[in-house]
């Protein structure tokens, strides 16, 4: 390798004998920076007070800090543990060299020294060791943009699915901030079910992030349900309760027509199947679209049940007022068994205090009220004029 064009490479040289250091000091003057230690001490600190060597020439064979000592400090420390050793001693022996390549020098070089041999030796390990550099930098380099891609893509879903909920938001405004509250009540329930028997092997930290992600698709299945059932201010007839029904199959079957335009599985798509198909089932078998019971519901669409019913109850609508936190928290627990897996009652009753921050923190506004009695208004006009 040519190092004319660019700093010289710097080779420190570690030996007790001062005839040595002279030798080799004067053999590699020419091509490189050359700093000289006259023992193993003295060699950690020049390591240590400035920028380090690009190789270093080790004596085994010192009084005090002997070479074998040196190295193995050199290697312990992560700041200089990539420094290339090679050792010069006259133990010429095959045990004393497999010993020291052990210990991690790169290389051996027995006394009296070879000239040529010295200069040879310490260029190909100041070549190797340019290389392995060249190639750490890379490494770093590719993982910092494979991290900032990630950090992309994660953008770009959470985008996608704020924007996918938006058009269920639009078609209903008693949604508000709903969407966000019951995002956040998820998590906290996944996070203090996380070591529960019945949940640990699902509630990973990755799936409670898929779970987070993806809870606001719960009710996009709400867009294709028209508006006089939607916003219908009032008891909704059966057959009109048979038509809203059919939001979680419509909201499923939306998820699967974008998973079949990517053509690969996403996995925060697969929970929000779940989510959307599943979170009206019921623990005793009497939810819809299937009638799942028990065990049979997936574990995400239950916890939905939990944050969806609960963010209800405590909601103000046009047709019906706001319970407090005590009267909706009362009705979940009544739910236990039935409407809801008893073990995640249980954690939400626990974790009770954080939905109610997480319902002061998300609260919607007098505004979002105001739209949603002119949206009320509005849908009754053009029922009347129908």
């Amino acid at each position: 390798m040519d190092f004319t064009a660019q700093a010289k490479p710097v080779i420190l040289v570690v030996d007790d004998t001062p005839d040595i250091l002279l030798l080799i000091g004067n053999l590699l003057k020419d091509r490189y920076r050359v700093k000289l230690a006259n023992s193993g001490e003295k060699a950690l600190q020049v390591v240590q007070s400035g920028a380090k060597p690009d190789l270093i020439l080790l004596d085994i064979m010192m009084p005090g800090m002997n070479g074998h000592e040196v190295c193995a400090a050199l290697k312990r420390d992560p700041a200089t543990w990539d420094i290339p050793v090679i050792f010069l001693t006259a133990m010429s022996s095959v045990a004393d060299e497999e010993a020291g390549l052990k210990m991690g020098a790169v290389d051996y070089i027995t006394k009296p020294i070879s000239p040529p041999l010295v200069l040879a030796r310490v260029e190909t390990h100041l070549q190797i060791k340019a290389v392995a550099d060249f190639l750490r930098d890379q490494n770093h380099y590719l993982e910092q943009q494979v991290a900032l891609r990630t950090e992309e893509v994660r953008a770009i879903q959470d985008v996608t699915i704020f924007s996918m909920a938006s058009l269920a938001e639009t078609r209903d405004n008693e949604t508000g901030n709903h969407i966000r509250r019951t995002q956040h009540y998820v998590k906290v329930l996944a996070q203090r079910l996380r070591d529960h028997p019945r949940f640990a092997s699902y509630l990973t930290d990755r799936q409670i992030e898929l779970l987070f992600k993806s809870a606001p698709l719960h009710d996009i299945g709400k867009v294709g349900i028209p508006d006089c059932i939607l916003l219908k201010p009032g008891t909704l007839t059966a057959e009109e309760f048979e038509i809203m029904k059919t939001h979680t199959t419509i909201g499923r079957d939306a998820i699967v027509r974008a998973e079949q335009q990517l053509r690969v599985p996403v996995a925060f798509l697969q929970c929000a199947k779940e989510i959307a198909y599943g979170h009206q089932e019921k623990w005793d078998g009497s939810g819809y679209p299937l009638g799942l019971s028990g065990n049979a519901i997936p574990i995400s669409a239950r916890l939905m049940a939990v944050a969806d019913v609960y963010d209800a109850l405590i909601s103000r609508r046009v047709y019906k007022a706001a319970l407090p936190h005590e009267q909706a928290a009362e009705s979940i627990v009544l739910g236990r068994g039935q409407h809801f897996d008893p073990d995640i009652v249980d954690a939400f009753v626990a974790v009770q205090d954080q939905f109610r921050h997480i319902a002061a923190t998300y609260a919607d506004t007098a505004s979002d009220l105001a739209d949603e009695l002119a949206q009320m208004e509005h849908i009754a006009e053009k029922v009347v004029l129908e």
